[in-house]
């Protein structure tokens, strides 16, 4: 039996498709959610997605559920734990929190009581140590607690604990840390830069992140779970590239303008904090909070040589990435005018 949480999001979608290519799968979605992305995603992908389809069971329910888990989940499965809540608002803290790390306990606990065959956490890059600007961050950058973090990065630092834990009691588990995933899910989640840019985005900063397709997340997840590997974590992440060379990159293969004005980081927190007058009092989410400005305005590096050494992944150049997603954009676009 294969068990995924998170499979209507992006990342979700993606390690289905590859999934029932050669099993069925059950897969977790919460009561009235929609399969809209999966069903775009295997349109793309498939000759026939209907055949595919059916070999997703879909099941109703919600990870702080313990009992609903446990009839769920077999033993000897093999578990894709992908769920999570992903916001930087303040307001949200608690259900980041009651979904990321609690959800998380609730999937390491059955996994033990049911004796699965293996779990693959999907953590994140920020629940690791930050190294400085001039060296890569690796899986040995631990960090010493969530103190001084944002809500989200504090959630999966302290949900990989979970994960940890479950493996000290004896849990076969491996956890995978991407970057920052790039994607089609146009008005969510990082893939949304590529929506800010078509309409016309105006301002960049000088920060570098790391990036990775998350086709590739979906595939090294795979790798890893078929492997013999146990107790580790791995840094997936294809490049780091500047903020700049990134929308400059969106833009040239959307055919729009690039950014032309720099935003320093004094111009970036008058930004936030106007954001969030504004959110104060339209109740409407700002496009910038003090962490993604601090963020972007950060040098950020990672590695995935650990990844790349010990199963021999290639990932996909980032540039491809943007190339493929960006034209896939377009023709969502085109389509949605001509209907």
């Amino acid at each position: 039996m294969i068990f995924v949480t998170g499979g209507t999001g992006m990342l979700g979608s993606n390690l289905l498709a590859l999934l029932v290519e050669s099993a069925e799968v059950v897969a977790l979605k919460r009561v009235g959610s929609n399969i809209k992305l999966v069903e775009n995603l295997f349109s793309r992908r498939f000759v026939e997605p209907q055949n595919y389809l059916k070999k997703i069971h879909w099941v109703e329910g919600d990870i702080l559920d313990s009992y609903f888990l446990e009839q769920n989940i077999e033993t000897d499965a093999e578990v894709y734990h992908c769920a999570a809540f992903v916001s930087f608002q303040k307001k949200d803290a608690k259900k980041v929190r009651e979904i990321n790390v609690e959800g998380t306990k609730n999937i390491v606990n059955i996994c033990l009581q049911n004796k699965i065959r293996k779990l693959c956490y999907v953590s994140s890059i920020a629940a690791l140590g930050r190294v400085d600007s001039e060296s890569e961050t690796s899986e040995k950058d631990y960090r010493n607690s969530s103190k001084g973090s944002s809500v989200y990065s504090a959630s999966k630092y302290e949900a990989e604990m979970e994960v940890w834990r479950g493996i000290a009691e004896g849990l076969n588990a491996v956890i995978v840390n991407p970057s920052v995933i790039h994607g089609a899910d146009w008005n969510k989640g990082s893939a949304e830069m590529i929506t800010t840019v078509y309409n016309g985005l105006k301002f960049f900063t000088k920060g570098t992140n790391g990036y990775v397709d998350v086709a590739d997340v979906a595939k090294a997840m795979l790798v890893l779970m078929k492997s013999e590997i146990n107790a580790e974590r791995f840094i997936l992440s294809s490049e780091n590239i500047t903020y700049y060379s990134l929308f400059s990159s969106i833009a040239k293969n959307l055919g729009v303008a690039e950014p032309a004005y720099y935003a320093s980081p004094f111009l970036s927190s008058i930004a936030w904090r106007l954001l969030a007058l504004i959110s104060y009092i339209t109740d409407k989410e700002p496009i910038i909070t003090k962490e993604t400005a601090k963020s972007a305005n950060a040098f950020y590096k990672y590695s995935s040589q650990k990844m790349m050494e010990r199963t021999g992944f290639k990932f996909m150049p980032i540039e491809e990435s943007i190339k493929k997603y960006c034209q896939q954009f377009l023709e969502d676009k085109q389509s949605s005018i001509s209907k």
